[in-house]
């Protein structure tokens, strides 16, 4: 299942994890992980935060995706369903059908 991984990173800890060097190592390996089809970077809510979107194969991925992230990051993380342009046509493509689920 497609989903958005998103991680909102303490500051002190992203300031510790950019002093140190290692925020970069934790990205790249974050994304080698997790291989997203996007990626995407950006401060929100005063935070450093990151966007992912990828295939969450299986949900016991998560604890291996998200522990670095919150063991070095301090991060909050949320995972969020998403489709992308084609998986919303193939959706509505169903309630066409017919078959309107009652």
């Amino acid at each position: 299942m497609r989903v958005l991984l998103k991680a909102h990173f303490d500051t002190e800890k992203g300031n510790e994890l950019i002093r140190s060097g290692r925020m970069g190592d934790l990205i790249r390996e974050t994304i080698d992980r997790v291989h997203p089809e996007a990626a995407y970077f950006l401060p929100e809510d005063g935070e450093r935060t990151a966007y992912l979107f990828f295939d969450l194969e299986d949900p016991s991925q998560i604890p291996v995706i998200t522990e670095p992230l919150f063991e070095a990051g301090d991060a909050k993380v949320s995972y969020t369903p998403a489709m992308n342009l084609d998986d919303v046509q193939k959706g509505l493509s169903q309630l066409r059908g017919g078959d309107s689920g009652q």
